[in-house]
C-alpha cells in the first residue's frame, strides 16, 4: 500500500502502465488477468479506490459495536460463472492456501447442500406449496412470447408490458423476483436474458438447489484472497483517491486518455499518461450512495448528489454517445432502490426457531420470502461462522425488502423509516415468533438507492461496450457495460467485462470462456417445460 502523493514513489508511479479506477471485483479481476494472462508486472498496475475498503459491492465487516454488516451477497453457481471460476481456479484460498478458491467452494457445497423447505411463507405462516409454478395457460403463452422475442422487438419495454397482472401473483414470479430482485417495471430485455442465462435454474426454483455459497462472506472468501494475490505480485493499491476526470484527446475519430486528475485527502494532482498506458474505469455503481442505519435508527436516504459517484461517467459520456447514457440508470431512485439488513444474534433462539419452523439447518435453506409482506421481505440464514473473526456465541443472517417505501404489515411505517429494532419486529410478526427470540440481537439496516439500477429499461447504446469502437486506451468495466451474452447483477458480469476489456486492449490471444448455453440443452428445455406445467 502506498500514498499516491509520496514523492519518493513518484518514479514508480511514472512507469505505471495500467490504471484501474474503482476497487471492486471488476478492477481486481482485471488486474489479475493482466498479470496472469498478459504477463504484466504487478508494479506496473495501479488501482484507485475512492471509498475503502476494497471489494466494492462485495463488502462485509464487523462494526465497532461488535455487530456485523454487509450490503448483500450475490448469488453463485458452479454451473455458470465461467470467467469467475476460470480466474478463481488460480487464486489460493484464504483459509486453505493449498487449495484454490474454486476447489474450496466446491468442497464446501458438497458438505452444505441447498434444498429450501420453506421457500415461500404466506401471511398465515403457512409454507406455500412451491412444487407448482402456479401458471395459467395465459401465463405460459405470455412468458414464452417474451423469452422468445428478439431484443430488437422488446426494445426498452417493461416486463409488465408483456405479462398480465395475474402473472405477478404466481409462485414462479414470487420466487424469481425475490431470488434476482426484478420488479414488474424493470427491463423486459434483462428479464429475457435472465430466463435464457439461468434456464437450468428454472426446474429447481422451488428449492434453489443450484445456488452455491462461499465458505465465508464473499468479501472474506473472494475479495481478500484475490487482493492478497495481487499484493504478492506487487500491484499498487491507492485508497481514498478519487479520480475526478480523465482527459481525452481525439485524433482521427479515436479517443485517447492522456491524463488522470485525482483528489486525495483534499489535495489535487494528476498523472500524465504515456501513449501505451491503459485505463480501466468502473462506470456507475449499484451500491453508490448507500447508508447504514443502526438498531435504533433508520439509515439516511442519500442520493448521487451526496456521493457524486456518477459524475465521472457523466463527464466522459457528454458528447460521446458511444460511452453510454448514465442518466438512464441513475435518475429514478424509487424504481431502483431496496433496503437490506444484517442481524447479529447473540443467542441461538432465532436460529433454533427458524430450523424448527423451516426444517432447514442454517446454510441449507437459501431464501425464505414472505409472499404477503408489504415490504416483500426475504431472509437467508448462512452456515456459521460467516466471518472468520466471528465469536462462537454469535450467529448472523441477512435479509432485504424490495418495497422499502411501503408501510409494514406489523409496523405502521415504511421500511425506509424503520430502525433495525422495528425491522425485527416486522419479521417476528410474519413468523409469529415472540420478540424474545431477538433478545440481545442487533439489526443494521442499509439503504441502497441504485441497487437495481442495472435493470432499468434501456435502449441499445445506453450501456457502453467494454472497449468502445472509438476508444484507443480507455475501457469500461462493471455492471453498466454491454455484454449481449450475459446477465447483469452477478459477480460473473463484472469479471467477464474485465476479461473482455483487458484481452481486447492488450490483444491477448486466449479464448474467453463462453457462456454455457443451457437454453439450448434439450434436457434443460424438457425439464423446464415439465416444471411450467406442474
Amino acid at each position: 500500500m502506498f500514498s499516491f502523493f509520496d514523492q519518493s514513489l513518484k518514479s514508480q508511479v511514472d512507469i505505471m502502465k495500467a490504471y484501474f479506477i474503482g476497487g471492486g471485483i471488476g478492477s481486481l479481476s482485471g488486474a489479475a488477468f493482466m498479470i496472469r494472462d498478459g504477463g504484466v508486472a504487478g508494479r506496473d498496475i495501479t488501482l484507485f479506490e475512492k471509498r475503502l475498503p476494497y471489494g466494492g459491492s462485495l463488502d462485509g465487516a464487523r462494526l465497532p459495536d461488535g455487530s456485523y454488516s454487509m450490503r448483500g451477497g450475490r448469488m453463485l453457481t458452479t454451473e455458470q460463472y465461467e470467467c469467475t471460476w476460470d480466474l478463481l481456479s488460480t487464486i489460493p484460498s484464504a483459509s486453505q492456501p493449498s487449495e484454490n478458491i474454486l476447489s474450496e467452494t466446491k468442497l464446501f457445497n458438497e458438505l452444505h447442500v441447498t434444498h429450501a423447505q420453506a421457500r415461500l411463507v404466506d401471511i398465515n405462516r403457512h409454507k406455500v406449496d412451491v412444487t407448482t409454478m402456479g401458471f395459467s395457460m395465459q401465463d405460459r403463452i405470455e412468458m414464452t412470447k417474451l423469452t422468445e422475442a428478439s431484443e430488437e422487438t422488446l426494445g426498452n419495454s417493461l416486463i409488465s408490458d408483456w405479462l398480465s397482472p395475474p402473472f405477478f401473483t404466481t409462485n414462479f414470479w414470487l420466487m424469481w423476483q425475490t431470488a434476482f430482485a426484478f420488479q414488474p417495471w424493470h427491463s423486459a430485455v434483462e428479464f429475457r436474458r435472465y430466463m435464457h442465462r439461468f434456464m437450468n435454474e428454472f426446474p429447481t426454483m422451488n428449492t434453489l438447489g443450484g445456488v452455491k455459497r462461499t465458505v465465508y462472506n464473499q468479501n472474506d472468501s473472494l475479495v481478500k484472497p484475490l487482493m492478497r494475490w495481487l499484493e504478492d505480485h506487487g500491484v499498487n493499491f491507492v485508497g481514498g483517491a478519487d479520480v475526478t476526470d480523465v482527459a481525452l484527446v481525439t485524433e482521427n475519430g479515436r479517443h485517447r486518455a492522456t491524463r488522470l486528475d485525482l483528489t486525495q485527502n483534499g489535495a489535487r494532482s494528476s498523472i500524465d499518461l504515456a501513449p501505451d498506458d491503459l485505463v480501466f474505469y468502473t462506470a456507475g455503481s449499484m451500491t453508490d450512495a448507500t447508508s447504514l442505519g443502526s438498531h435504533d435508527s433508520a439509515p439516511k436516504q442519500l442520493t448521487k448528489e451526496d456521493s457524486h459517484g456518477w459524475t465521472l461517467w457523466e463527464k466522459l459520456a457528454a458528447g460521446r454517445p458511444e460511452f453510454g447514457n448514465p442518466a438512464i440508470f441513475n435518475s429514478n431512485i424509487p424504481e431502483s432502490s431496496f433496503e437490506s439488513f444484517t442481524v447479529t444474534c447473540r443467542n441461538p433462539r432465532f436460529f433454533d426457531a427458524m430450523q424448527n419452523f423451516s426444517g432447514n439447518v442454517a446454510g441449507t435453506g437459501a431464501l425464505v420470502s414472505f409472499t404477503d409482506s408489504n415490504w416483500r421481505m426475504s431472509i437467508v440464514l448462512y452456515t456459521q461462522p460467516y466471518f472468520p473473526d466471528q465469536p462462537a456465541e454469535i450467529q448472523i443472517f441477512w435479509g432485504y425488502g424490495l418495497y422499502p417505501d411501503r408501510v409494514g404489515n406489523f409496523v405502521p411505517k415504511p421500511m425506509s423509516e424503520c430502525s433495525g429494532a422495528e425491522i425485527l419486529k416486522e419479521l417476528c410478526g410474519h413468523l409469529r415468533f415472540p420478540l424474545t427470540v431477538f433478545e440481545d440481537a442487533s439489526c443494521v439496516p442499509c439503504w441502497m438507492p441504485y441497487i437495481m439500477s442495472m435493470f432499468m429499461p434501456r435502449s441499445p447504446g445506453d450501456r457502453p461496450l467494454p472497449v468502445p469502437p472509438t476508444s484507443q486506451n480507455l475501457a469500461f468495466i462493471g455492471q453498466f457495460v454491454e455484454l449481449p451474452e450475459d446477465a447483469v447483477f452477478t459477480i460473473e458480469y463484472s469479471v467477464r467485462a474485465a476479461m473482455h476489456a483487458v484481452y481486447q486492449l492488450m490483444k491477448i490471444d486466449r479464448a474467453i470462456p463462453p457462456v454455457t448455453p443451457y437454453d439450448k440443452s434439450l434436457k434443460v428445455l424438457l425439464q423446464s417445460v415439465v416444471k411450467s406445467f406442474a
